[in-house]
């Protein structure tokens, strides 16, 4: 009587993950071969993959999504965010539950995993994302090295002297590795539903944006204001920023330890705050200006990822549901006097905004450009915009606009 030939079958792993306390674990590799060490965070936002894994903030960083099916969508050259096309944002490695499958969107112009390898992102899917998501709200964000490897062979002691070699992100300026390597002009503004982007031609405004990882939907936005956008690299100096003749000026969202990169960035924006431009920040930028005025910055326990963040304008006390991105916060016990706290996570508390009595300055901790709410946040662009409108003695626009 011969055997039977029927039975269990398990795909053998072509990926692993191994994290700083030795666990290890496996599963399906995807995108880009190979390995890369880096933090370990999560992201909670169901929609929205490719953006997220284009925004150069993600720099340094091994993302976990939280949500089960990444890739149905396909990706599409629209929806990239980082403004150097040709290079990688910075995002080294993604973590997934199920398989990547076939896209089902009329957008769609290439499968994730294809996306992923030619973005030299290494993915790793068949992972329990929620246990691994429980573990670091418990224990904090881990450092880890992902590799894939089709042939399923690892060297797992390599593996382990790579993550030993990775120094984490805290003391980390990553902004000099995403900035732009020259000063360029910007105009392209929103999309349009079947149009594409469009382009900024009647512009009232010139305005000059630090670029210390910026995302396209951003200088969108701020283009979108009338305004004509000069973009500058991260360590420009504030003399030549000035000589630009702006009228407001934008710091940028950005990757890395905010103390790192303001050794060289601060003593610039505090300059530009004592010009009596307008100033606006976001995300690294808002960091970047707390330092600027006074205040310290410190690592969070697990950061804040995901599209579904409320957050409080205590200047309106209206809650916007945002999105975030971002491991390190601007400490509030720490705000000198004569900066005010303007908005604050509903999460946690921690702060997402200041603004600087009797000046034209303020920051938030969360990306308005995006659309979790839709536009709840929308109105900050606005509000910068009316700042500059202010001092030239222009009527102002409300920042809230009644739809249709």
């Amino acid at each position: 009587m011969s055997a039977p030939t029927q039975g269990w079958h398990e795909t053998a792993a072509t990926a692993v993950l191994i994290l700083d306390d030795g666990t290890r674990l496996e599963g399906i590799g995807l995108g880009a071969t190979g390995s890369a060490a880096g933090e370990v965070c999560f992201n909670t936002a169901m929609t929205g993959y490719q953006e997220i894994l284009t925004d150069p903030s993600y720099a340094g960083q091994i993302i976990t999504f939280t949500f089960p099916h990444i890739g149905n969508v396909g990706a599409n050259a629209e929806d990239i965010e980082t403004v150097n096309m040709a290079a990688s944002s910075g995002v080294l490695g993604c973590v997934l539950k199920a398989d990547i499958t076939n896209p089902s969107n009329y957008r769609a112009a290439q499968k994730l995993s294809d996306w992923l390898k030619s973005r030299n992102i290494i993915g790793i899917a068949g992972i329990d994302t929620r246990a691994l998501t429980a573990r670091i709200r418990e224990h904090g964000m881990p450092n880890g090295v992902i590799a894939h490897s089709p042939d399923g062979k690892f060297d797992d002691k390599a593996l382990t002297a790579q993550l030993g070699a990775f120094p984490g992100l805290e003391g980390l300026d990553l902004a000099e590795q995403v900035t732009t390597a020259q000063t360029y002009h910007w105009s392209e503004t929103g999309w349009n539903w079947d149009k594409g982007y469009g382009e900024a031609s009647d512009t009232h405004f010139h305005i000059v944006a630090m670029d210390f990882g910026a995302k396209r939907n951003i200088l969108r936005n701020l283009a979108g204001q009338n305004a004509k956008l000069t973009v500058v690299p991260a360590a420009a100096k504030a003399e030549d920023i000035l000589a630009l003749n702006p009228d407001g000026i934008f710091l940028s969202n950005g990757p890395g330890d905010p103390a790192a990169t303001g050794e060289y960035a601060v003593p610039e924006i505090k300059k530009l705050v004592d010009s009596g431009l307008p100033v606006f920040g976001i995300c690294l930028g808002h960091q970047l200006l707390g330092l600027a005025l006074g205040a310290r910055t410190k690592k969070m326990h697990q950061g804040h990822h995901g599209a579904n963040h409320p957050v409080k304008d205590l200047t309106t006390g209206k809650v916007e549901i945002t999105s975030m991105n971002h491991g390190f916060a601007v400490d509030t016990d720490t705000l000198p006097k004569g900066v005010t706290e303007t908005h604050k996570s509903l999460f946690d508390g921690s702060n997402a905004g200041l603004s600087v009595d009797g000046k034209s300055v303020f920051s938030v901790q969360y990306h308005p450009e995006a659309s979790p709410g839709p536009h709840d946040a929308h109105y900050l662009f606005t509000r910068f915009i009316n700042l500059v409108r202010a001092q030239k003695g222009l009527p102002l626009e409300p920042e809230f606009k009644k739809a249709g």
